[in-house]
């Protein structure tokens, strides 16, 4: 996962600066201003520039960075060039684009995912090889795809909290000023999503993300979704102060690749491919687990049945003994460290693994004592 630049900090940065110094203003003019309209009128014109600059502010961002918007065009160049070499896979990768772009609440939405899941059963049900590595490539691209867009969502939720609420009000107070100034020509801040909006959007991304991982599972070739989801470590990060409904579909994806991740291709003798399995199932292990300490209790019920948290808690617990002793000791450390922090969850339960990483420990250290005082 890239970090983000210096170049993507600065601005955001300048813009919530730029905010709190607004709104600290708009306050002090509002109280000196008392009945004095030439006051008023210079509050409202300071405030009108401000929504101008702040609309504009992504645009000169975009033109002081340039290859942002190349690298973004050529990611999905490469993503389409995956699909494009037959109609078939043309259509499937314009229905699942649409289905993330379409609002789940149109009409259409179910008319888009229910046209492409059709597509993609009707391709497994050829019983082609040609056919299943075209499902394979465009399920793969279209996860990538959803798991960058959400990561993003939630990242662009995580920057309007960390503005913070005091700020946040003056805002809504200073916009809505202006509004009545000069009329309906600004929506919202900047022309971008509310709160709520890119809390929606999120949860959706997640759903989608679910019922894509699903297929995957069911076709047979979930292991490029696995990986992906054990990268997705600031995402996991993210996903810890997100909303609950939006949690409760990470825990369900994680879940579900957890499980998939126990099996995928035991036994491979190929050179190196071992030890990057055992990477992959650590990487999503340090990632995901502090989720499932602190979400699994859901919004109104348990995000998992009683059965499906004693299964992962089987499969957690056999990934675990995959891995040498250190990387143990770090993964059961980051449980011990979340099951104890979280006084709403007491799952997963995994005393069990802690209890013989201790006993393995506590040998090893006898065996190398010995081996010092032996003769």
């Amino acid at each position: 996962m890239e970090k983000l630049s210096s170049a993507a900090v600065v601005p955001q940065l300048l813009r919530n600066i730029i905010i709190a110094v607004v709104v600290f203003a708009d306050e002090s003019l509002l109280q000196i201003s008392g009945n004095s309209k030439l006051l008023e009128k210079l509050r409202v014109f300071l405030v009108t520039c401000f929504l101008f600059f702040l609309r504009s502010l992504p645009s000169v961002v975009s033109f002081a960075n340039p290859n942002s918007k190349k690298k973004k065009t050529k990611n999905k160049m490469l993503v389409i060039s995956d699909c494009e070499e037959s109609g078939i896979g043309r259509a499937i990768w314009q229905l699942l684009s649409a289905m993330n772009e379409i609002p789940v609440s149109s009409r259409k939405y179910q008319v888009v995912r229910s046209l492409a899941e059709r597509l993609i059963d009707e391709n497994h049900g050829e019983n082609s090889i040609a056919l299943f590595d075209l499902n394979r490539r465009v399920l793969n691209a279209s996860f990538r795809t959803t798991l960058s867009r959400l990561e993003a969502a939630v990242e662009r939720n995580s920057n309007r909290r960390d503005i913070g609420e005091p700020v946040r009000r003056g805002l809504n107070r200073v916009v809505r000023a202006a509004v009545r100034a000069v009329g309906d020509g600004f929506i919202g801040w900047g022309g971008e999503e509310t709160a709520d909006q890119t809390a929606e959007t999120s949860e959706k991304l997640a759903a989608e993300l679910l019922w894509l991982a699903e297929k995957m599972a069911v076709y047979g070739f979930v292991d490029e979704a696995v990986e992906k989801w054990a990268s997705a470590s600031n995402l996991a990060s993210l996903a810890l102060s997100s909303e609950p409904r939006l949690q409760c579909s990470l825990v369900q994806i994680s879940a579900l690749l957890f499980k998939e991740a126990k099996d995928i291709k035991e036994g491979r003798e190929e050179e190196g491919e071992e030890a990057k399995l055992r990477e992959i199932k650590k990487k999503m292990l340090i990632s995901w687990i502090p989720l499932l300490c602190r979400a699994s209790n859901g919004a109104d019920k348990p995000v998992l049945r009683s059965a499906e948290r004693a299964d992962l808690e089987k499969v957690l617990e056999k990934m675990i003994s995959e891995l040498n002793e250190e990387e143990q000791e770090r993964v059961l450390s980051l449980w011990l460290h979340h099951y104890t922090h979280c006084s709403s969850s007491d799952w997963p339960d995994l005393n069990d693994s802690y209890v013989r990483w201790c006993h393995s420990s506590r040998q090893l250290l006898l065996l190398r004592h010995s081996s010092h005082i032996s003769p």
